[in-house]
Formats: structure tokens, sequence, C-alpha cells
């Protein structure tokens, strides 16, 4: 397939690999590209380049073991296109195995992609999640929205809010303009999740003197307005979306994980400052893509290489 070929496609992408996670996103991919009549494109990346230091050949892998790798990952995608069929039997789908990474893979084909989809485990250990889904995260092209599932027939709610964490910053911006379509696209109110300090004042001996510092009732004024400033554009722009402002002073990845309970989707820019500091490097990111208890959707500056 040619670069423009791929552009004029914008597929929706979603990788596999046969775990009950990548089931999930299969099928939260396939309900995506029904609605908003996208093509699904669907990857299984063997990483047989990475396999070299241990079979000592250019591929990574003995023919007698490519082959067997490459038959099985036609097998998961032949399940994985079954799946998306039974969701919209007329879907335009591709389907194909690379000698890639997975992640390598995902980010390479992201940049000319509606968004990616990837499964979380639903174990809740970070190992699982790091090595796929935080890798394309951090330097995919789109939007990578991550499904987390503890069992293959469990799904998403299609009904809650859309969060968005917002910071202030110019990132976060963008975050909030992916926030506002979602919400549209669903038929959703949105919530904007707004603190200003990574720190928890509910712990430890600062918590006594925050309000030395500068009263409360003038960082809440504050930030109010920040928060204002930054969605007003947007609610403009998307007046069919209903939108509810929360302000926080502190803890932004516990705030969000409590309302990921209800949420249909959790938005959060790539970086930031202030309460959202790190969102992508830091715990905070790590915490959501793995904790949280609806996708989480990460989006990234498009001007970031």
């Amino acid at each position: 397939m040619t670069s423009n070929m791929q552009t004029k496609r914008l597929d929706i992408l979603v990788g596999v690999d046969g775990s009950a996670a990548a089931t999930a996103a299969v099928r939260y991919a396939a309900q995506l590209a029904s609605a908003r009549k996208r093509p699904l494109r669907i990857v299984y990346g063997i990483g047989l380049a990475d396999m070299g230091w241990v079979y000592g050949t250019d591929y990574g892998a003995v023919p007698s073991i490519e082959y067997e790798l490459r038959l099985a990952g036609k097998r998961i995608l032949a399940d994985a296109t079954a799946l998306a069929r039974t969701i919209d039997d007329s879907l335009d789908i591709i389907a194909e195995v690379s000698p890639q990474p997975p992640a390598r893979l995902l980010v390479d084909l992201s940049e000319h992609a509606y968004l990616v989809v990837v499964g979380g485990s639903g174990t809740g250990r970070l190992g699982a999640v790091a090595s796929t889904a935080v890798a394309v995260t951090s330097h995919a092209h789109t939007p990578v929205i991550v499904v987390r599932t503890a069992a293959a027939d469990d799904a998403p709610a299609a009904t809650g809010s859309v969060v968005v964490g917002v910071d202030g910053s110019a990132v976060s911006d963008h975050a909030i303009g992916v926030a506002f379509e979602e919400a549209s696209r669903r038929n959703a109110n949105l919530v904007a999740v707004h603190t200003w300090s990574d720190t928890a004042f509910s712990t430890g001996d600062f918590a006594g003197d925050r309000g030395l510092l500068t009263p409360p009732i003038e960082f809440e004024t504050i930030e109010h307005a920040v928060l204002a400033e930054r969605l007003a554009g947007w609610q403009e722009k998307y007046p069919d979306v209903r939108v509810e402002r929360r302000i926080y002073p502190d803890a932004p990845r516990e705030r969000l994980l409590d309302l990921s309970d209800e949420a249909q989707l959790l938005v959060v820019g790539s970086r930031g400052r202030g309460g959202f500091r790190g969102l992508l490097l830091g715990s905070t990111s790590n915490a959501l893509v793995v904790h949280a208890r609806c996708p989480v959707m990460v989006v990234r500056p498009p001007c970031e290489p």
C-alpha cells in the first residue's frame, strides 16, 4: 500500500496478540469504525528483528520458527476479523502480519491513522501494559485509546461522560478539543477536571499549612478563571456538549481515577504542567493507563515528533 493510499484511508488502527485485552480492543475499534464510517486495520507484530540475538539470523528466527509465528499471527488476525464482522459485516477491513515489534509497528502506521486502539492488561500490573500501550501512547502520531479489560467478554461502558484533564497548558488545549469532539460524537456530557498541584494536600504536615501561603478561596477563584478561559472557545464550537467543571486543589491522578468508574472515556494530554505534570512520562499517566476503569485516550500535540 502506498503512502498516499494510507493517507486517504485514515484507518482506525488496532493491534492484536490473541489476549483478552486485545479482543476487547478489537471490539471497541470495530464499534468506532462502524459508527464513524472508517476503515478498520488490524495488525499483528511478530518482532522477528528483535529475536536476532537468540537465533543469529537476519530475520531473527530460523525459517521454521518464522513460519510458525506468521501462521499463529494469521490465526489471531482471522479471529479478530471475524469478531469485527459480528459488529458490522460491512466494515472495510485490512488484516496483516508484520515482522516488526508490536509497538514499533503501531507507531509507524499511526502516522496515517485516524486513531489507534490498543488493549491494556486487566490485571493491574504495569509490565503487561508498558511494553506496548505506554510505548505507543508515548510516540504515536495520532490519539491512542487504551482499552482495559479483565476478560474477553467485558465491554467498556457505552454510556457515561467523557472526562478530560485540564492543566491550563497549550498541550492540554489540544486534548480539550479532542475531548469535546468525542463528547459531541458520543452524545455525552463532558466533565472537565482541573487541579493546580500534584501534591496531595490531604496527607502530610503540609496539609495544615496551605492556608498560610495563599488563601484557598484565591486559588479557587484563579483556577476557575483558568478553566473557564480554556473551555470558552471549545464550548462555542460545540454548543451541543453540556460541560461540567470540577476544580480540585490536588491529587489529579486520584481525581481522574475516581471519575473513571462511571465515565465512558478519559482524555488526557501527553504533557503538561501543574496538577498534570508528567501525565504521559510519569506515575500519573502510568496509573491512568493501568488502573482506569474506562478506556483512556492519550493525545499528543500535533507538532511534537
